[in-house]
Parts: C-alpha cells; sequence; structure tokens
C-alpha cells in the first residue's frame, strides 16, 4: 500500500545516465496535513503511508523535529502527505512556538487536514483548543482517532462526537488496522481536479526558487510595465492562479502566481512550505524558470529544486538574479557560469541568465529563453537522421566489450517528446556502461540541440538477445 514518493536525490549535483521510459511529470495533487497535539500517532500514520520510501526532509534551525511532506498515492489520486509537529496551547518555548507556526501553516496550506487524537486518552482539552482552530479554516477537516485497536468492534472513538467536528474515524496507525479505510474516505474528501488554464500553442512557465530570491519582483516586473495580462484563472491547486500573458505573438500561462503576487501567508523562515508550493507549481510547468540570488551564491537548495526539475523531464532556465549588485569585471558571468557547470554537471545543458528582476536587465531575455527551451523539448528527430547519428557515434568511440564480446548498437528511434526520449536497441543493454550512454545522450544534444531539456535513453535488447 505504499505510495510513491519523490524523486528527488540526496545528491542534487549528481548527473543521471539513465532516465525511465515514460512522462515523468506527476498529475497534479491536492495537499493534505496531518494536525494535532504531540504524540498521538501523526508521524506512525504518515510513516504508514510513505513506507521505507524517502520523504523531503527540512530542519528548521532552533527545531528538534523535522518536518517531513512526501508524495503519494491512493486509488489512483496523487496527493502531497504533510507530517506536521505536535501544537501545544501556550508555547513556552521557541522549539515548540515555531513547530506551532508550521502546524497552523500547514492548515492555511491545504486542501484536507486530517485532525488526529489519541483514542485512549479521550478528548483531551488540547483536541478541544485545536478543534477550535480547525472550525475557523476553509479546508475540509476529517476527525480521526488514533489507538484504537479494537477493530471494527471498538466504541471508544464515539465520544470524539462531542468536538463538533462531524464523524470520528477510528484507526490503528501502527497496526494499520483502519489505514485503508481511512485512505479511500480521505481520496473521496479530496476536492475534484479542475481543468487547468489551457491556451492554444501556450507556454506553462514556472518562477520557482527559494524565499526572497526575486520571484515576485520578476513577476511584477514582467507583467507590470506590459500590462498585457489576459486575465487571471483558478488553477487545479487549492488557490493557486494562473496568469495568461502575450508578448510578441508568443502566449505564456505562468503557473500558479498567487503566491508570488501577494504577501505570503506562510510565516518567513518556513522554507518547507516554499518547497511544497515549488513542487505543486513544477507538477503543472512546462518549463521552470529557477531563480537564484547573485549575492547569496547559488546554495544548495537551489540545486535540488533544479534537480527536482530535471528528474521530471521538464525544461528547465537558471536566472541568477541581483547581478546588478555584484561587483565584476569582463569575466564575471562567464567565471560565475564555469563554475556551476563543472559543480553541476547537468546545468552543462540549461541556459542560464544573469539578470535583475528590479531593473528589469535581462527579465525579457530570461522569457525568451524559457520561449526557446520549450520549443526544443518538443523537437523530433527523424529515424533516418537519428540513425545516421547513432552510427556515426559508435564509429568515432567503439563500445567496450563485455567478456570478450563487443556491445553492438543496431537501432534506434525516438519515442517520445517534452522530454525527448530514445529507444536504443543493442545486443547486450545491461552491460552497457552510463559513461557511454552519457556519450551517446551528448553526441545527441549536440546534433539537436535540446537545449534546457533532459534526454532520455532506454536501451533494448533484440528478441534473440533476449531469448
Amino acid at each position: 500500500m505504499h505510495p510513491s514518493s519523490p524523486a528527488a536525490s540526496s545528491d542534487p549535483t549528481r548527473e543521471p545516465a539513465f532516465a525511465t521510459e515514460g512522462d515523468l511529470r506527476p498529475a497534479t495533487r491536492a495537499t493534505i496535513a496531518i494536525i494535532g497535539r504531540p504524540n498521538v500517532g501523526k508521524s506512525t500514520f504518515f510513516n504508514r503511508i510513505v513506507g521505507g520510501r524517502p520523504a523531503i526532509v527540512d530542519s528548521q534551525p532552533g527545531v528538534t523535529r523535522d518536518v517531513h511532506f512526501a508524495e503519494a498515492e491512493w486509488a489512483g489520486r496523487r496527493f502531497y502527505l504533510l507530517d506536521t509537529g505536535g501544537i501545544v496551547e501556550e508555547a513556552e518555548s521557541e522549539i515548540d512556538a515555531a513547530v506551532r507556526r508550521q502546524a497552523l501553516s500547514a492548515m492555511d496550506e491545504s486542501d484536507l487536514l486530517v485532525f488526529m487524537v489519541d483514542g485512549r486518552d479521550g478528548v483531551h482539552p488540547l483536541d478541544e483548543h485545536i478543534a477550535e482552530l480547525l472550525r475557523k479554516q476553509r479546508a475540509t477537516v476529517l476527525l480521526v482517532v488514533n489507538k484504537v485497536d479494537n477493530l471494527p468492534e471498538a466504541t471508544e472513538h464515539l465520544e470524539f462526537y462531542a468536538l463538533g467536528l462531524g464523524d470520528p474515524f477510528p484507526l490503528s496507525a501502527a497496526s494499520g488496522k483502519g489505514s485503508g479505510d481511512l485512505l479511500d474516505r480521505i481520496v473521496g474528501l479530496l476536492p475534484a481536479e479542475r481543468p487547468s488554464v489551457e491556451t492554444d500553442a501556450a507556454l506553462r512557465l514556472a518562477v520557482i526558487g527559494r524565499p526572497n530570491v526575486g520571484k515576485s519582483s520578476f513577476i511584477n516586473k514582467l507583467l507590470g510595465s506590459d500590462r498585457l495580462v489576459v486575465s487571471d484563472q483558478a488553477g487545479t491547486t487549492r488557490d493557486a492562479i494562473d496568469t495568461l500573458y502575450e508578448s510578441e505573438g508568443r502566449k505564456f500561462v505562468f503557473v500558479d502566481t498567487a503566491g508570488l503576487r501577494r504577501k505570503s501567508r506562510v510565516t518567513d523562515g518556513l522554507e518547507y512550505y516554499a518547497m511544497m508550493r515549488t513542487l505543486r507549481a513544477i507538477d503543472r510547468a512546462d518549463v521552470c524558470l529557477l531563480i537564484a540570488d547573485a549575492e547569496q551564491g547559488v546554495a544548495n537548495q537551489d540545486f535540488r529544486i533544479a534537480r527536482m526539475v530535471w528528474d521530471r523531464g521538464l525544461g528547465l532556465v537558471l536566472a541568477v538574479n541581483k547581478w546588478d549588485l555584484v561587483e565584476k569585471n569582463t569575466q564575471t558571468a562567464s567565471q560565475f557560469e564555469k563554475s556551476l557547470r563543472q559543480r553541476v554537471p547537468f546545468l552543462s545543458a540549461v541556459p542560464i541568465v544573469f539578470i535583475s528582476a528590479l531593473s528589469g536587465q535581462r527579465v525579457r531575455r530570461a522569457i525568451d529563453l524559457a520561449w526557446q527551451v520549450g520549443g526544443e523539448r518538443k523537437h523530433r528527430v527523424s529515424t533516418h537522421e537519428l540513425n545516421t547519428e547513432l552510427q556515426r557515434l559508435t564509429e568515432a568511440l567503439q563500445p567496450p566489450h563485455r567478456r570478450g564480446k563487443p556491445l553492438k548498437f543496431f537501432y534506434a528511434t525516438q519515442i517520445k517528446e517534452a522530454p525527448p526520449a530514445f529507444a536504443v536497441w543493442c545486443n547486450y543493454p545491461k552491460d552497457v556502461p552510463e559513461n557511454y550512454v552519457r556519450y551517446l545522450i551528448n553526441g545527441f544534444r549536440k546534433a539537436w540541440g535540446f537545449t534546457g531539456s533532459p534526454i532520455r535513453l532506454k536501451l533494448r535488447a533484440r528478441r534473440k538477445e533476449r531469448a
């Protein structure tokens, strides 16, 4: 019953050689937060759903407890699951105060709130306090009574009707009893997936990055100066606003600009929730414009975000903002760019532009590059052209041998666009080393560009080699 979880690697600088076949972009996902006082079993339930798969973790300074969220799936519906810290009524320490802020922010960000209580303790005064907070929320609330072991005969959960939050749902997260029924209930309560804004030939672009790097300044400079906004329409995630924009005959849909164009309701410093919104925007984009801060330097978190975009097969442009504030000479930009590409190999295929969102310097250039990336990731190579290049590459650098027998490449075809994916038939696909796969991918990129887009390569065996 374990759902899927994120593809984000713990090492954001790695460069994958193999990539899976098929579309890696997940469907649009609702957000579910597990809320409650300490020690009611929130993390036990979270871990049961996520299983042994990795969650995305953000360790907040001064907070002893990590915050987790993960991508999950049940009955064909994908969603984000948030594990919040225990809420206490009067936060006596900075740790308690920070955990409380995180949980309250989760309430504000989520589509469904799973309010978990302890069936062994009965109704606790702190449960009543949290119930009062939840009654003020717009999101749907599902009351779950945990630690109810004698299912289905149990009745102790019935006393929680006193909280006034509807039917209490009994659960034993530790043993798993009731988990499947609860997930069915959760999926049934999620808001329907509304169709996203679609415009013919429009590029769906997400402006993403860490907090305070200038994303809102970039959007406001671009949209405010031209006043070419067609309309703002609700997207497919809670409170997501998609902004239609047209320039020089090119149509863009800026994905989920609500959090960029108004002051965020999330407490400053909670990058965890910023990352969650980033993931939701990535889910619905074709190309991502990742903004980094030139003064602070490109951080590991920027590389993690870039890695998520790349692993999902989306187009990527890196815009280094606040470039006007950096002391520089004629070589500064090229040295900065060279350093980035050496540090993260896959950035060698990603356009990098140095901008000032405040002054507008090269803001249009960033948009031009995003349009170019969006076009190139849809490029299709003819089978004849592809096989001619495959032959040239294998003749220029002979494939290695396998147990004394040479590896042979017979045929290739493009099996997908956006991102471009190729199937290559050879005699021993499992024995092709990763560095040779990278060599082929780099050769394809040199021949046809695919600027800013990952290239997927699937090695296949001929029938007689499989036999």
